[in-house]
């Protein structure tokens, strides 16, 4: 089969796995197609964590028609025995006599064995077709793997000459209904969505999925030093994980009454500990974490080399100098101190600019 068709079946293996975008957390999004004689005859993509993986949904509608097939997948097959049983031994007991793999698993796990056990089925590998497709889809999965912690992507709404919210605050609305949808989109892909204090007293945001449908919501986490949230606080109106600084057992009290859980991370500063906090959020498998904060927050998650991605709104208006920006950094004395980044990409969404960039 030549490299094209490898990539023409590997581009709808990704399409179907895209379907499982907000439903697989906190397991990977996976598709996969098997093909005989030019013709597909099995098709499938994982839904969600406990149910049958992409493989298996293919195998089961390929049936006989499986052997001597090739068997493309967006992710190497597992190897090993989770919620449901592994793939690979099921493609090699099919008589699927090929597996081309878009990435291999970052998943100790397997990263590789799923491979090897193919191999020794006499099953013919290989890998690397439409990785980067792959690997853009699952880039939360594949951080939470590699680093141990998720994916930190920071959603931001601003005026041209980049400021978000007035000196008092407000920031409703800056960008318009197209950028607002965007972001749900954004928001409903994600494990959580992640706020400060700040946003809670000035916003009393509820932080879900509204302008996009979705199975689930993510959940909501508040970095409150103080356990100042207020109890009757929209954020809390379906639970919410609150990380704190100290410990308040009559405010917690108050919070936790309204099903909020509250963990304590605290640095030397009196502050939340944001990269404990990620790594407490990756040891619970949050693969991607939205945050929609304010300029404080962004900053000091920027400051500590904590945010992967950008994602910022622009409106065509100007606000002025006094209003707040988009991080608190400290002044430089030279722009060798300033923070790289890479442009991902620049779309237009009804009167807004979208950017979407990365840390260098």
């Amino acid at each position: 089969m030549s490299s094209s068709d490898d990539r023409r079946y590997m581009a709808r293996a990704l399409e179907l796995a895209g379907r499982g975008l907000y439903t697989t957390t906190p397991n990977p999004r996976v598709g996969c197609v098997i093909v005989r004689d030019g013709a597909v005859v099995g098709e499938g993509w994982h839904e969600r964590a406990g149910a049958p993986h992409a493989e298996r949904n293919a195998l089961a509608m390929a049936g006989a028609a499986a052997r001597g097939a090739t068997a493309y997948v967006t992710l190497e097959p597992c190897s090993h025995d989770g919620r449901t049983p592994p793939c690979a031994p099921a493609l090699a007991e099919a008589g699927v006599a090929r597996v081309v793999a878009a990435m291999r698993d970052p998943n100790p796990q397997v990263a590789g064995a799923g491979f090897t056990m193919l191999e020794r089925a006499g099953v013919r590998t290989e890998c690397g077709t439409l990785e980067e497709d792959a690997r853009e889809l699952n880039i939360g999965f594949v951080q939470r793997m590699t680093q141990g912690r998720p994916w930190i992507r920071v959603k931001i709404a601003a005026s041209l000459d980049g400021k978000t919210a007035l000196d008092n605050g407000r920031s409703r609305w800056i960008t318009g209904p197209e950028a607002r949808r965007d972001g749900h989109a954004w928001r409903a892909r994600a494990c959580a969505v992640l706020t400060g204090i700040g946003t809670v007293r000035d916003d009393d945001p509820q932080l879900t999925v509204r302008e996009v449908d979705t199975p689930r919501q993510p959940l909501r986490i508040v970095v409150d030093s103080r356990l100042e949230t207020p109890p009757a606080a929209r954020v809390l109106e379906s639970g919410a994980l609150i990380a704190a600084a100290v410990e308040d057992e009559g405010r917690s009290s108050a919070l936790r009454a309204r099903g909020a859980e509250i963990i304590v991370l605290a640095n030397a500063g009196g502050k939340v500990e944001l990269g404990a906090l990620m790594r407490e959020l990756g040891r619970r498998e949050l693969n991607e974490v939205h945050v929609e904060a304010g300029y404080k927050l962004n900053g000091s998650l920027l400051r500590e080399g904590l945010v992967d991605e950008l994602l910022i709104y622009f409106a065509p208006h100007l606000i002025g100098d006094h209003a707040r920006g988009m991080f608190d950094l400290p002044a430089l004395e030279d722009l060798s101190g300033r923070h790289a980044l890479e442009i991902r990409d620049v779309r237009r969404l009804g009167d807004d600019l979208r950017i979407i960039a990365r840390p260098i």
